[in-house]
């Protein structure tokens, strides 16, 4: 019988999809594929590829330009702190290496944002070497052809699947092997009605075997979202509002959105309540607008035109708010 390798590699040289970072060895491109694609699917992420690449064709580009522009073109992909992230290792690579993408493991995982998965995709990928990879559709995909019970998200688990990852990588060709065996998780061994009888794998598949496969991967219980209000102050005489940039230490930091008040003023009113679903958190936002008689600009906060809007890196909370009201939708 053919080997596992064998078997996912022909299929991948068939069933593949064509992506601008497919058959790329440009490092950087991977690079920024790589980091939108964190949380992100595919078909979301792809345009977000190209209007990075548009607009930041090489890293000296990148880390010129300033955070509020990063940021704006990253609004709606949330996780903000991978866009400041990926930002900032831009600077590293040109302020440390002269512009020149490091080209093994030990160098790339020292970036800012770049963890083991994402230093083994870039050094398999774009360098050919010997990483393996193991992002979601793979936990998917080994947990259940091997029927694995250790949980995806426990120490020990993760410890478990990259060794079993390693031990059947092709160091020959890790590039394809890898890009393969997450292609196979993303089209086949799809979470809830995989494709099983069009997988390579069938025949050495446990979960297959035995009508198991709904149960893997295993998982640990999550953590239960936190339910919080926010009451925004919409400050504003029609044409001009005020807004507030997000500081240090902030899921949104470096992002704006309206000032936040424990008890609305007498003379707000209520004009929109909104939900907003977090990983960790459920957001009920209420909006009060009031005018400026009175208000005392606080820090970080600035009044500027309702046409600029668009000029800034704002939550997906707030593009909610402008899309409900329809005041000058970014």
């Amino acid at each position: 019988m053919p080997d596992f390798t064998s078997l996912i590699q022909n299929w991948y040289r068939l069933n593949k999809r064509e992506l601008p970072w497919r058959n790329e060895n440009d490092p950087y491109k991977i690079w920024i594929s790589e980091i939108i694609l964190q949380q992100t699917q595919v078909v979301q992420g792809l345009d977000y590829y190209h209007k990075f690449i548009d607009e930041f064709p090489t890293v000296f580009e990148l880390a010129k330009a300033s955070q509020q522009k990063v940021l704006r073109l990253w609004q709606g992909l949330g996780y903000y702190s991978r866009a400041r992230n990926m930002h900032f290792a831009a600077k590293q690579i040109v302020n440390d290496n002269k512009g020149v993408f490091p080209d093994n493991y030990n160098d790339i995982i020292k970036l800012k944002g770049v963890g083991e998965y994402t230093a083994s995709a870039i050094s398999s990928i774009a360098f050919n070497l010997p990483h393996a990879v193991v992002d979601g559709n793979v936990f998917r995909v080994l947990s259940r052809v091997f029927e694995i019970n250790t949980p995806i998200n426990s120490g020990k688990g993760k410890k478990e699947f990259n060794l079993l990852a390693t031990k059947l990588l092709d160091i020959k060709n890790p590039s394809i092997h890898n890009q393969a065996l997450m292609e196979l998780g993303a089209l086949i061994c799809k979470p809830k009605n995989p494709f099983c009888e069009s997988c390579p794998l069938q025949q050495k598949c446990l979960s297959f075997k035995h009508k198991s496969f709904i149960n893997y991967p295993v998982k640990t219980k999550k953590v239960k979202a936190k339910k919080i209000t926010i009451h925004y102050l919409v400050v504003t005489n029609g044409k001009q509002i005020v807004i507030k940039q997000r500081g240090e230490n902030d899921i949104w930091q470096g992002l704006y959105d309206f000032p936040i008040t424990d008890t609305p003023p007498n003379n707000a009113q209520l004009d929109i309540e909104l939900k907003h679903i977090l990983t960790h958190r459920i957001i009920q936002a209420k909006f009060w607008k009031t005018n400026f008689n009175n208000y005392q600009l606080k820090d970080n906060e600035l009044i500027i035109d309702l046409n600029d809007i668009d000029h800034y890196p704002l939550p997906q909370l707030l593009v909610k708010y402008f899309n409900e009201v329809n005041i000058n939708t970014p």
